[in-house]
């Protein structure tokens, strides 16, 4: 699984925040580790560096093998916070997501010609 983190001008934190990133978003996906092949992690400031209530925002897109995108986006005052928030929704979509995969291809049809 390979997970690259994109930061905009005004997020602080550099190769220490990347790699934090990295190991979090590791250990939150690593039940689906058999089925996810990239994550892009986005951090930005909205307010461009101006402070406020919930200007920070993290996007979380994740590539399953085989099936469509899943995302998740979250926005907190901290880049940590918004990260959380962000992973945790990202965790029931792709739970979500796969397990209406296995259910449609793994169960019998009434439709098959016996």
């Amino acid at each position: 699984m390979q997970i690259q983190v994109h930061t905009d001008d005004h997020i602080q934190g550099g190769e220490s925040l990347a790699r934090w990133v990295q190991e979090e978003a590791t250990a939150k996906l690593a039940r689906f580790r058999e089925h996810v092949t990239r994550v892009e992690v986005f951090l930005s400031d909205v307010d461009g560096g101006k402070s406020g209530a919930a200007d920070k925002r993290c996007v979380i897109e994740v590539r399953p093998a085989g099936r469509q995108p899943v995302a998740a986006r979250a926005e907190a005052a901290k880049v940590a916070d918004a990260f959380t928030a962000a992973v945790e929704k990202l965790v029931r979509a792709l739970g979500d997501d796969i397990e209406r995969a296995k259910d449609r291809n793994g169960r019998d049809t009434i439709r098959t010609a016996e």
